[in-house]
């Protein structure tokens, strides 16, 4: 799978870090200092306590199986350390190796929320005191970011959880086809690692996968039918928090929009990236992620504002239209006007027509022939059909349409 380019753009203001410690003397204390960092005993807020976790919706604080090895305890003996915190949630595996992070005053507000839903389990969090995101905060707020996408991506599905197998036994062929497992249609759990430095992040994944590259990189494990996530923050702005969430948030999307109903080809390039785009600049447009293929220019761009160039593109009868967007076979192709355009087409149909996007991929994924198994042989025609079924709109005048409602919105 393709390695997602990255250009963020600034900040409009610098960031003023406030230097006051987290209130958790009294949960660190129940801490072992004879045991590893990353020790579920060690996290201030659960001490590996069966019953917290079980209320906060853990499943675990390590040892599970990861990537290419049987337990996280072997990825920590081959990076050399203990700063990966491990959490395995009801629907992913994550390890976070984050250090401190010092929470600027524009950002409380939005982190205020996060840490109050995380103190409902854990009390020992108390959200307005704290002004640092020690590593294990940062390990339980990015494992309720996942479940929150999780849910969300569900939500544009139009699905649960009860609509997959359990993986257990293969497709009867008898209704329709939801893939081969329970986590959107795979049988592994969507995998995470967030690491700190490009260079732990790259040699992980040479090791690991025979890799040479120096971005974030998406991965399926056949063996093991797994979709793996690796993010490292020394790219672009990722050391602020709302830039790697947004960063997270865009790469996690397609993950999961590759898992469901499986991941046995590939869909529309125009609807993965815009869709992740959507998402992605929910969280804070001045943060914007670009997926690229092996050997293209990558994209860059420091607009926060894609409205008025979006704008500028349908008045100057220049946006590419959804015919030719449909062609695109590789991220490579989309140029900035193309993103800003599949980004708007989302924008148009989640606000004009939020049930299509599900009702779209109901119709191209899941596909099989004649022997029952996946395959993505005639995707142009389903999808074409997709919105005359739907929208009762051509791709003409799907055109129309959306330039028209970006005139009237942007």
């Amino acid at each position: 799978m393709e390695a997602t380019r990255c250009h963020w753009g600034l900040a409009l203001a610098p960031f003023l870090f406030l230097v006051a410690v987290p209130n958790h003397a009294q949960a660190q204390s129940r801490g072992a200092r004879n045991k590893p960092a990353n020790d579920p005993i060690n996290c201030p807020y659960t001490a590996g306590d069966p019953k917290i976790l079980e209320a906060a919706g853990i499943l675990s604080l390590g040892g599970f199986s990861f990537g290419k090895e049987d337990s996280t305890a072997e990825i920590d003996e081959y990076l050399g350390s203990n700063d990966v915190r491990w959490i395995e949630t009801a629907h992913f595996k994550i390890g976070v190796g984050l250090g401190p992070y010092k929470i600027d005053r524009k950002e409380k507000a939005r982190l205020l929320d996060e840490l109050q839903r995380l103190a409902v389990h854990m009390p020992s969090i108390k959200p307005e005191k704290i002004r640092i995101l020690d590593p294990w905060l940062r390990a339980h707020i990015y494992a309720q970011r996942a479940e929150d996408l999780w849910t969300q991506m569900q939500g544009i599905f139009g699905v649960t959880d009860a609509d997959f197998p359990d993986g257990t036994k293969p497709w009867d062929t008898q209704g329709k086809y939801m893939g081969i497992g329970p986590f959107m249609g795979e049988k592994g759990k969507p995998e995470v690692l967030i690491l700190s430095s490009q260079g732990a992040c790259s040699d992980y994944l040479r090791h690991y996968f025979g890799l040479l590259t120096r971005m974030s990189q998406r991965w399926n494990i056949l063996d093991r039918d797994v979709l793996h996530l690796v993010i490292h923050t020394g790219q672009g702005n990722l050391d602020e928090d709302a830039a790697l969430h947004g960063h997270f948030v865009f790469n996690l999307s397609q993950q999961l929009l590759d898992a469901y109903k499986h991941y046995s080809y590939e869909i529309p390039i125009w609807l993965k990236e815009g869709l992740a785009h959507w998402l992605e600049r929910s969280i804070n447009p001045e943060h914007n992620t670009f997926n690229g293929s092996e050997g293209a220019a990558a994209i860059k761009t420091n607009k926060a504002d894609w409205n008025r160039p979006t704008r500028a593109l349908v008045q100057g009868n220049e946006a590419i239209s959804l015919a030719q967007l449909v062609r695109i076979q590789g991220f490579g192709e989309l140029e900035l006007a193309h993103h800003y355009t599949v980004w708007s087409m989302i924008d148009f149909l989640m606000s004009e027509h939020p049930k299509f996007v599900g009702q779209l991929l109901d119709d191209i994924k899941g596909m099989v022939n004649e022997r029952f198994m996946d395959d993505g042989t005639g995707m142009d025609d389903k999808h074409r059909a997709a919105f005359k079924k739907h929208l009762g709109m051509s791709y003409g005048q799907f055109d129309r349409a959306w330039a028209a409602w970006v005139q009237k919105h942007y």
